[in-house]
């Protein structure tokens, strides 16, 4: 008894948990070491990749449809928590930074956008925080783009303006604490 794989039709958009938004371009049978298989054939813009994922694995590889409206408006909403850095090593917390990413969950990238992110009047970053930021922000960028039908650039400055907010109202929380 096999079963159900998810269903995923020519055209749709689909998130894989390592590399991000993807578009179903074509649906394959082929011969694989004597075994027949249907293959979702996906196309990663950005990467210039093409991933051919057996149909009955999708779901066990963590493939999925874009998010929900509810989950997009909730990672957004991450944006604006005050950010939590832990004082742990920088190297476990990079690994929990791209687990995190990794995982495809669009809340948890948020998280990793949120508190890797830097505004101008901040300190600057180390070059490999930048590149998980940078990385986080785009995952995040290609989903919501994705669903909101607009380009990845307008995705980012909408990203940008959130967190921008957020860290002017967290720098005033800041201030007044230590005026107190």
């Amino acid at each position: 008894m096999a079963a159900k794989a998810l269903s995923f039709d020519v055209g749709d958009y689909v998130v894989y948990p390592k590399h991000g938004v993807g578009r179903v371009v074509e649906l394959q049978r082929q011969e694989i070491a004597g075994i027949n298989l249907e293959l979702y054939v996906l196309r990663f813009e950005k990467e210039r990749m093409t991933l051919r994922v057996p149909t009955n694995k999708a779901e066990s590889v963590g493939m999925r449809k874009l998010s929900s409206d509810k989950t997009l408006q909730e990672a957004l909403q991450t944006l604006t928590g005050k950010p939590r850095v832990k004082r742990t090593m920088w190297s476990r917390r990079a690994q929990e930074y791209e687990a995190k990413i990794n995982s495809g969950d669009l809340v948890s990238i948020a998280e990793v956008v949120r508190d890797l992110f830097r505004a101008d009047d901040q300190p600057e970053q180390s070059y490999s925080e930048r590149q998980i930021f940078e990385a986080a922000a785009s995952r995040l960028a290609r989903e919501l783009a994705a669903m909101e039908q607009v380009d990845e650039p307008k995705a980012q400055a909408k990203i940008h303006e959130i967190l921008d907010k957020a860290a002017a109202i967290h720098n005033k929380a800041k201030e007044s604490a230590v005026e107190a």
